[in-house]
């Protein structure tokens, strides 16, 4: 059907909301510099419950015996379409994305304390625009003016990420078809880097094969700024500035995803620059690659979030022992935390809508089991910086490895692709 998986994300919404409305805004546009936008990009709850990629746009959702769902939106307008596009207007967006009811969006304001009366419960996303706050307490208090005609105010105001966020930790068949398919964008677009990578060029030369690949095979773009860190640069976590030659003799970590239809790709790759991981290189990568196959492993239904990422730290303390930055037992060195000079994040995140994706880690004091058809990045890291007591011949290596794993129902599926394996990146980066 034309309007899924949208109408059937709605009436679940509705189920949860029972005699309450969810108001669901998507995102404004925003001015780069005096009068230029930057693109724009709709809001990741909204879009999940519509479809709809137009800005100036309003979902409300109204529980209760009569359920329905409305949409707000810009009306036609024919001289505005001849400088910014197409727009759908209400009467064609009704029939073209599932709704029941559509108006044009000057009149929410004078629907909203109508919709709202006699309600139970206000859902709204909290906190996350105070302007948006402030337009709906001004509806309630419309409302509370007119008690003396028999209208009631929503006695409670509830924060609508909290369902939605357990709605999106689970992705559907749709969210993963077109996350396979970002996923084997961004994988080209590593390798591309990969085999155009030489000494002398500059990190942001290696951005640009990334970008072109990208936009190429049809993303609409990056899913985050990319990373292009080539020897020490990688040493910080979030080095965005791309502006530096890359040496012979050192390795270049690139952290980039593309973005599809709204989803994200998240991919971590390091390489050396010239094709050819040297001795000490090559032990620390392989320590990385040990760790991640570990956390890999280490996913399966039911087990906590957490358990990933104790199993890659074990392995990670274990080779920075191995190479001489750490002395102690493994336990000993976790329990206190002696590592985080040389690993200080966690080991992944949420994948979906967002980069760091909507849902919650822990549930009171216990880490979120892990459920079929979660999405989810994995991605140790070592990160050596110079310093007294650091073996000279490793100072300045920094190496991160990520893929992005669906949950199954018997472990885990890593559905990113691009070469992982010191043969497999020496292979393709072979310039003979």
């Amino acid at each position: 059907m034309k309007h899924e998986p949208y109408s059937s994300r709605r009436q679940t919404l509705l189920d949860t909301i029972g005699d309450g409305v969810a108001i669901i805004p998507t995102a404004p546009e925003r001015i780069r510099n005096r009068d230029s936008h930057h693109p724009y990009r709709f809001d990741s709850y909204f879009w999940y419950l519509t479809g709809f990629p137009e800005p100036e746009a309003v979902a409300v959702l109204v529980g209760g015996e009569e359920p329905r769902s409305i949409l707000f939106c810009r009306e036609k307008n024919e001289e505005r379409e001849v400088w910014d596009g197409f727009r759908h207007g209400p009467a064609a967006a009704l029939d073209a994305f599932g709704f029941d009811e559509a108006f044009p969006i000057f009149e929410l304001e004078q629907r909203l304390p109508d919709l709202l009366a006699n309600r139970d419960t206000v859902w709204h996303a909290l906190g996350h625009d105070s302007a948006w706050d402030a337009k709906i307490v001004a509806a309630l208090n419309t409302v509370r003016a007119q008690t003396r005609a028999g209208k009631r105010a929503p006695a409670q105001l509830r924060d609508l990420r909290e369902p939605l966020d357990r709605m999106r930790l689970i992705k559907d068949a749709h969210e993963l078809q077109i996350m396979r398919r970002a996923a084997n964008i961004t994988a080209a677009g590593h390798v591309r880097a990969m085999r155009a990578s030489r000494p002398g060029l500059a990190e942001y030369e290696l951005e640009a094969e990334l970008s072109y690949e990208f936009r190429k095979r049809g993303a609409d773009g990056h899913s985050y700024s990319p990373i292009v860190a080539g020897g020490a640069n990688a040493c910080v976590l979030h080095y965005v500035e791309n502006d530096k030659l890359l040496a012979d003799n050192t390795l270049v970590l690139i952290d980039a995803g593309c973005e599809l239809a709204g989803y994200a790709a998240d991919i971590t790759r390091t390489f050396p620059v010239n094709g050819r991981f040297t001795g000490p290189q090559r032990d620390a990568y392989e320590i990385v690659l040990a760790a991640q196959t570990a956390a890999i492993a280490a996913i399966r239904p039911a087990a906590p979030f957490s358990a990933y990422h104790d199993a890659a730290l074990r392995v990670l303390v274990q080779g920075m022992v191995d190479l001489g930055l750490l002395a102690g037992t493994i336990d000993g060195l976790i329990e206190s935390e002696a590592y985080k000079p040389f690993y200080m994040h966690r080991t992944g995140h949420w994948l979906g809508l967002d980069v760091h994706d909507a849902g919650e880690y822990k549930s009171g004091d216990e880490w979120i089991a892990l459920a079929s058809g979660m999405t989810l990045t994995v991605e140790p890291g070592l990160y050596i910086r110079p310093g007294e007591n650091i073996p000279e011949h490793l100072h300045g290596i920094g190496i991160r490895i990520e893929d992005d794993v669906l949950v199954t129902p018997d472990g885990a599926e890593v559905y990113t692709s691009a070469p992982k394996t010191v043969a497999e990146i020496e292979d393709v980066m072979r310039h003979d």
